[in-house]
């Protein structure tokens, strides 16, 4: 939410839309990885986790071509309103910011494996933006599933802005908090970017250029 012209802000719950009680409806199947889904539930001895990069249409791709990831859905997360529309998100007046789920396989790639990918795909020190997309909708976000997630969730942070410091870049503003909901996008938002659907469609995302250093961990 931009406030008269001024800096965005996430919204209060008081100040949020009422949304609604319905899911929107999503396909239950991953346009890019066939048979897989992108809603629970999943195989056993995955895990997920919800980032939040800017535009979900390319964070969202950023992860289907990285090796482990096992499914993704793009969806909203962070905020009051339950079950938001795309445009309700857009008006800033939900408090979620554009978020993709991302279903991963533990033995092929860890969760700072994944966090690494999170990190060099996106500018972390924007605040309420990326690039040209501003608005609190857009804000980098992670949200942990569990307290042993948010224990490697924060050592990566620290890790990172060690190495932004170092190249003389700013500090990271990414929000990291438990996840309380994910709520899906509206189906025709699902691997908006891949090969049936748009694959020159807008995608506003970039990295700083910095690595993030490997071997994250607590």
């Amino acid at each position: 939410m931009v406030l008269f012209g001024g800096t965005p802000r996430v919204i209060e719950a008081d100040e949020a839309l009422p949304g609604r009680p319905t899911p929107l409806a999503v396909p239950e199947h991953h346009a890019v990885f066939g048979d897989r889904r992108i809603v629970p539930p999943f195989p056993a001895g995955l895990s997920t986790v919800v980032v939040g990069m800017g535009c979900f249409w390319g964070a969202e791709r950023t992860f289907w071509r990285t090796e482990g990831a096992w499914s993704t859905a793009v969806g909203y997360a962070g905020g009051h309103t339950p079950n938001p529309t795309y445009e309700e998100v857009c008006s800033g007046l939900t408090g979620h910011t554009e978020a993709v789920l991302v279903v991963f396989d533990p033995q092929v790639i860890d969760l700072a494996g994944v966090l690494r990918v999170f990190w060099e795909n996106h500018d972390p020190t924007q605040g309420m933006r990326q690039g040209n997309d501003v608005g609190s909708q857009y804000r980098s976000a992670i949200y942990y599933a569990e307290e042993q997630q948010r224990q490697v969730v924060e050592a990566s942070r620290e890790q990172y802005q060690r190495a932004l410091t170092a190249a003389g870049r700013g500090s990271v503003t990414t929000e990291i908090a438990p996840l309380g909901e994910f709520y899906y996008a509206e189906g025709y938002h699902q691997q908006y970017l891949s090969e049936g659907k748009n694959p020159n469609g807008y995608c506003g995302i970039a990295g700083t250029g910095v690595s993030c250093p490997t071997g994250l961990a607590v």
